[in-house]
């Protein structure tokens, strides 16, 4: 099955998967926070998915990030609803940073950067390459 990664966010979270082989990680979508849970359960229903990876915010003394307040109950609820799907958070330092970085590399005009569902799709990439990277 694949492994999804989410970049979540308080308005928006960044939506990543791999193909099959678990080979290429590959933005998916950027969907409002507020019908993650929907967009997760239509998804699930359709796709086999073995990990799902999410964002782990930090700051830079290692300290969680404010959000986190809202991560950790989401989390428990994918936990409840989905038990047979493992949960491994990914610390997501810095991909915002490199979102950005990289979307400039591949010569994206600046209206297109500005466009922040693009970032967070972006971001939830490379969660979900780091994840590969350190996990395959």
């Amino acid at each position: 099955g694949r492994i999804l990664a989410l970049d979540y966010g308080k308005k928006r979270t960044g939506v990543a998967v791999t193909d099959e082989l678990r080979i290429t990680a590959n933005g998916l979508d950027t969907v409002e926070t507020k019908h993650l849970w929907e967009f997760l359960q239509t998804y699930l229903a359709k796709e086999t998915v073995d990990v799902l990876v999410v964002g782990e915010p930090k700051r830079m003394n290692d300290e969680p990030s404010d959000i986190e307040g809202s991560i950790t109950p989401f989390v428990n609820r994918f936990k409840k609803h989905f038990p047979q799907i493992p949960v491994h958070r990914q610390d997501e330092r810095f991909t915002s940073k490199l979102a950005m970085q990289a979307m400039i590399q591949a010569g994206a005009k600046q209206k297109t950067r500005r466009k922040k569902e693009l970032v967070d799709k972006v971001s939830a990439v490379l969660i979900l390459q780091s994840y590969l990277e350190e996990n395959t």
